[in-house]
């Protein structure tokens, strides 16, 4: 607090100085204020200034802005809060000190570099209060906002994440990037970057859901029978005859009798045999739902579903499940609908995926408890913010009872002497069925309340402004994350203000203290007392049972002493501690996987970006070339050899074609240049397949194989290495560091995923078969309902070998003399075949001279089609500024025409001209018909199944019809 003290007398220097251009700018007109905005631009941007350089000035402005806007002036507290912000450091500042201001000055601040803000909240309720009170301000100084949200389409979210400022919730923005990096196309993501995030209830989201996987799934598997034998057998056992429960860290273990009855209702010799890890797994999943999980408190049984509960606020938790198949066994349990189990096809923790911001903040009214955990894991500080107005609530000492039914009927004895007093009073409960069970109590004494949990939180907003009224009484599930402040009338004010009751302590001190804190907001009076009971669980899981039984001498009296209250601050303590341990524990596990997520994301933008894909296809051949060598080697005289017979065998017609290698190719030499060898030849071969083939066509099949086999294996990874976890704490029993091992395995997968990936890409390139879906009618298959004879560049060579005549001889004259001879050298050897060839490859000559000859007079062509490859027209069109595909506008081609003709010396280069003309013809009369007709590949497995479909002619995701993509939805661990 010491540091606090230090760093908040610096920071208020600077407020100081923010408050002193009040008068400055108070005389500004709205059209100056707003002019600021694009100065701070110009001076980040061009001149190359900080944030920092320009906070004072950018700061000064906001708060005249907000002045003038919401008729808020923010406080110097506000101020100092706003710098910490700045600073990439969490702000605890208490309730009702107003954070959502606070937020305003960071966020407009570090907007201005065009790179992005993104504000952080708990929920979509809060997302959008802040983004439309804000928001009126943004749009002052000309500051875009963006709304975030669940239910928004892809052109929805891009949008929102193009603007300057996004409101958006803890985990719709942590799926958005994991969606982003599932993508097939670059343009299809919609996060532009993580800059810099502000997190309001910096401490729920940073540390109580810390642990939180975002997962998103896909396929399925359908194992609910298992389930429910699973769960059959769980609530056939007994606690302490067949298993027992560590209350401590809720597990459950099975013992000898356990284990003996477990083999009988299977049908198994030994349950732990490893062909029965499932059978195991499902077992211990049942034995947690139905032992350690309570429906109310973990989770509730509503609509034919589970539905989750969040532990620190009673809220529901919407789009929530358990993993791992715990969500099947809690289904069984309570005998609703069983979902099919899914494979995880991408995964982050809240931990990793906000270490990737630039720049992290967030602001909250308890952090302080947990500083070291936001030093070690996130690298901020946590600094305590002084109050406005002084606290003048007082937390009064803890009643401990022996049991919850003398700690409640003490409640509502102090509670009926509130009430007639008129004073408000709160009571914030730790679970639903703690809050159900005092519902009773209070209905049984006849007193009129209200009640937010998680099975009636609609109404929550509407109960929490009426709370500070006379006689008001409100049950709530812990008030976590409610963002809405209980404000006093002058009446309740003079009565002593709200008085908060807390029913039992919960694990972590601050959010005993985010409770306390809804009483005394900017210097109100106000009371505080909690009634804990020797049945409580923090009692139960703490202390000896010796001093549970000696508690019960004490009736219904209770025990108010400072010594007990600080053993059970102790005992929190020792419980945070347990918990961060639990965390980073996890995140060291978690951080060998988020390096393997990195590689694969950064390769996966890579090969979106990359407009040739080749030189990634040659690396993945080499890659397959090698692994196809080290399979094919033997060892001789204890020395590893190639084997030659079967390395060709292995390759051939799979891999290169049939005949390109002969066993005295790979005769003394190594195996990296034999690979070589082999990946050249692999290309070589591919190329040879896709020649037909438009290149659009062929680099999307060649992204699309390569991504969809990437993110197979990864998926596989993922689930890998999630089992390796699972397990990897046996390594302890043989004296092993199973981070290490798990570390060392998970290494040795990745780089096996990589193999298998290039392996599968180069195997399916290989063995694809790719042939443009039939059609009924073409545009270019008649001209005039005339038959139209296709002729291509390979036609026209062969023909003049065929004759012996050169390309540099083929004139008009020439190719009639040469005709004439072999013509008649035909009729003399009376070899009627080779006249009638003749006569016909003679037709075809003397039609494509036709032609040249109706270009060249500036006639156009409307008889012959002459077709030229894929790869010509390309050409042509890149010359003239467009692709194939582009409307062709006449205007910018005759434009181009004329440059292009304007820099050729007619004399000299007339060949050029010609040249030139014809390819603006080519441009005006195909270019058209190009962008009309899309053609469409189909893109076949050795077995003749379709997996993809794909148009040509500016290929979009809507282009692409993909048996192989998979379906996914998006849940939370």
């Amino acid at each position: 607090m010491a540091r606090d003290k230090s760093i908040i007398k610096k920071l208020g220097i600077i407020a100081d100085k923010i408050i002193a251009l009040e008068e400055h700018y108070s005389n500004f007109s709205d059209e100056q204020l707003r002019a600021k905005t694009d100065e701070f631009k110009q001076r980040i941007q061009e001149n190359s200034e900080s944030v920092d350089d320009i906070l004072v000035d950018a700061y000064a402005v906001v708060r005249e802005a907000a002045w003038r806007v919401l008729k808020l002036k923010a406080y110097r507290v506000q101020l100092i809060g706003g710098i910490i912000l700045n600073s990439g450091d969490i702000a605890e500042m208490r309730t009702g000190e107003g954070k959502t201001l606070t937020g305003l000055f960071p966020a407009y601040l570090n907007s201005l570099t065009g790179k992005g803000v993104h504000i952080v909240t708990v929920n979509e309720y809060l997302s959008q209060r802040d983004s439309e009170i804000n928001g009126q301000v943004y749009n002052f100084l000309g500051v875009t906002v963006g709304l975030n949200g669940r239910g928004l389409s892809k052109d929805q979210k891009r949008q929102a994440y193009a603007q300057d400022v996004t409101y958006t919730t803890n985990s719709e923005i942590g799926f958005d990037y994991l969606r982003d990096n599932m993508v097939y196309s670059f343009g299809a993501k919609v996060q532009r970057g993580l800059n810099f995030a502000i997190i309001d209830e910096a401490d729920s989201v940073l540390i109580d859901e810390a642990r939180t996987p975002l997962i998103i799934s896909g396929g399925s598997s359908n194992r609910a029978n298992m389930y429910q034998a699973a769960d059959q057998f769980a609530k056939t056992l007994k606690q302490t005859d067949d298993f027992d429960i560590d209350l401590e860290t809720k597990q459950v273990y099975l013992n000898d009798i356990g284990m003996e009855k477990a083999n009988k209702f299977f049908s198994v010799k030994n349950l732990f045999d490893v062909k029965n890890t499932e059978l195991f797994h499902l077992i211990m999943n049942a034995l947690k739902a139905n032992f350690t999980f309570k429906e109310g408190v973990e989770y509730a049984a509503q609509n034919n579903e589970i539905v989750l509960i969040d532990q620190f606020t009673g809220r529901i938790m919407e789009g929530r499940s358990y993993s791992d198949g715990l969500q099947q066994a809690l289904q069984a349990k309570e005998g609703v609908a069983i979902e099919e189990e899914t494979a995880t096809l991408a995964t982050i923790t809240y931990q990793n995926f906000y270490r990737l911001y630039s720049k992290l903040s967030g602001m909250t009214g308890t952090a302080k408890t947990e500083e070291e955990e936001f030093i070690k894991i996130y690298n901020t500080r946590v600094v305590v913010t002084p109050t406005n107005k002084p606290i003048i609530r007082k937390d009064e000492i803890d009643l401990t009872y022996a049991t919850k039914n003398a700690a409640l009927k003490s409640l509502i004895i102090d509670l009926k002497e509130l009430n007639e007093l008129g004073r408000p009073v709160l009571i914030g409960t730790t679970s639903v069925e703690s809050s159900e069970q005092i519902e009773r109590y209070l209905s049984k004494a006849g007193l009129k309340f209200e009640m937010i949990n998680a099975k009636n939180h609609n109404r929550e907003a509407e109960i929490v402004e009426k709370a500070g009224q006379r006689g008001a009484i409100t049950l709530a599930t812990n008030m976590a994350g409610r963002g809405t402040d209980i404000k006093l009338t002058e009446e309740t004010r003079q009565l002593g203000g709200l008085f908060v009751f807390g029913v039992e302590r919960n694990e972590a001190r601050r959010i005993d203290n985010q409770l306390r804190g809804r009483s005394g907001r900017q210097g109100d009076p106000g009371n505080s007392r909690f009634y804990i009971s020797m049945e409580d669980e923090l009692m139960v899981r703490f202390t000896a049972p010796k001093v549970r039984q000696m508690f019960l001498r004490l009736g219904d009296e209770a025990i108010k002493s400072a010594m007990f209250t600080r053993a059970i601050t102790n005992a929190q303590k020792k419980l945070e501690g347990l918990n961060f341990d639990q965390r980073k524990n996890v995140l060291d596990y978690d951080n060998v996987l988020a390096q393997h997520r990195e590689a694969i994301y950064s390769q996966r933008d890579e090969i979106l970006k990359q407009e040739d894909l080749k030189l990634v296809l040659s690396r993945f051949q080499y890659t397959t070339a090698f692994e196809l060598v080290l399979k094919n080697s033997e060892l001789v005289r204890g020395e590893s050899t190639i084997n030659a017979e079967m390395l060709i065998a292995a390759v051939d017609n799979s891999f290169v074609k049939p005949g390109t290698f002969k066993k005295s190719d790979f005769a003394h030499q190594d195996k990296v240049k034999v690979a070589k060898m082999i990946s050249d030849a692999m290309m070589e071969f591919y190329k040879e397949r896709i020649d037909h083939v438009p290149d659009e066509v062929s680099k999307e099949i060649e992204r699309r194989t390569i991504l969809q086999s990437l993110d197979k294996f990864w998926t596989r990874h993922i689930n890998l290495a999630n089992k390796l976890r699972s397990g990897i704490y046996l390594q302890q029993y043989a004296q092993n560091n199973p981070l290490h091992e798990y570390i060392e395995e998970a290494a040795r997968l990745f780089n096996k995923m990589k193999i298998d990936t290039a392996a599968e890409v180069i195997e399916n390139l290989s063995q694809v078969v790719i042939r443009e879906e039939e059609r009924n009618t073409s545009p270019m298959a008649s001209r005039n309902n005339r038959p139209v004879i296709e002729i291509s560049e390979k036609d026209i060579d062969k023909i003049l070998t065929d004759i012996n005549l050169s390309k540099d001889e083929f004139t008009r004259e020439n190719v009639q003399k040469r005709f004439e001879e072999l013509i008649k050298e035909a009729s003399d050897n009376k070899n009627d075949e080779a006249t009638k060839k003749l006569l016909f490859q003679q037709e075809v000559l003397k039609g494509l001279m036709n032609e040249i000859d109706r270009v060249r007079s500036g006639a156009g062509s409307q008889s012959l089609n002459v077709n030229l490859s894929q790869k010509d027209v390309e050409v042509i069109f890149k010359k003239f500024g467009f692709k194939p595909g582009d409307e062709v506008d006449t205007k910018k081609v005759e434009s181009k025409f004329k440059k292009l003709s304007a820099a050729v010396d007619k004399d000299a280069n007339p060949k050029e001209l010609q040249r030139l003309l014809f390819e603006k013809e080519v441009i005006l009369n195909v270019g058209p018909q190009i962008a009309k007709a899309k053609k469409e590949f189909v893109v076949e497995d050795n077995s003749g199944n379709i997996k993809k479909k794909i148009k040509t002619s500016g290929i979009d995701i809507d282009d692409v019809d993909d048996s192989e993509q998979v379906q996914s939805k998006s849940k939370i661990g």
